[in-house]
């Protein structure tokens, strides 16, 4: 069940193509039609395997990816989604009285997740701010915006989302990739979970810092020798985390 309440109008449409995958057509009905206020088209699908075939066969600039799906569960469309070439984002939709899930999805490569119920105004923000975070990074001509990053031993490709560490590919998840993409932009730099929250995920939640925790030691455990006494991803205590020493 999704809780609803009233939401800013917004007059101009954005041309973007979302595909929902989920099976309770009440959800995905009303996921449509707030998201189609606002995007471009909007294509629903209640089972995984159709599911799958949609998201392999045209291009999308969002799916919306429920765990639980009949035929093919969510998890494993994420899978092979992230097998294929180009990147596509996926914000997965998981039940909300299993934790599991939505870790799974992020190490999958999910971008980012939701928890039944949720508010339609929870929804469109994470919709919002990963299609705002695709469309920067997507933004070739933008000067500030660099194709490769690097910081000692690290070398991240933007475009192709590769990172190499001292010339060994490290395979990363769609929200370490962009973790370690943003510490590269700001090396030195001290920042507080909640701004990690609000810069990297695009939105401020109290209370979920912690998934900030978890996404950064995971990231260590890929990217560093010894995890246990890091050399790139440092944390400052009391304050936050950076990338290397501004001393």
């Amino acid at each position: 069940m999704i809780k609803t309440q009233p939401m800013e109008t917004i007059l101009t449409l954005e041309k973007r193509r979302i595909l929902v995958i989920e099976d309770d057509t009440d959800i995905a009905d009303l996921m449509s039609l707030h998201l189609s206020d606002v995007y471009s088209e909007v294509r629903l699908c209640h089972d995984g395997r159709e599911g799958l075939g949609l998201a392999l066969g045209e291009r999308w600039d969002l799916i919306l990816l429920d765990i639980r799906l009949p035929g093919l569960d969510g998890l494993e469309i994420c899978r092979q989604v992230r097998a294929e070439k180009n990147y596509t984002p996926i914000l997965m939709v998981t039940s909300k009285s299993s934790e599991l899930d939505h870790v799974l999805g992020l190490e999958m490569g999910a971008d980012d997740y939701v928890t039944k119920p949720f508010s339609i105004m929870t929804l469109m923000s994470r919709v919002k701010a990963i299609l705002r975070r695709m469309s920067v990074i997507s933004n070739r001509d933008a000067p500030d915006i660099p194709d490769r990053l690097n910081y000692e031993k690290i070398d991240l490709d933007v475009a192709s989302r590769v990172v190499i560490i001292d010339g060994i590919v490290v395979d990363l998840t769609a929200k370490e990739f962009e973790l370690l993409r943003f510490f590269l932009l700001h090396p030195g730099k001290v920042f507080s979970r909640a701004e990690l929250l609000d810069k990297v995920w695009g939105y401020g939640h109290e209370g979920y810092e912690h998934t900030v925790n978890s996404h950064i030691n995971r990231l260590r455990t890929k990217i560093e020798t010894n995890p246990t006494k890091p050399r790139y991803l440092v944390t400052v205590w009391g304050v936050g985390y950076k990338l290397g020493d501004n001393t």
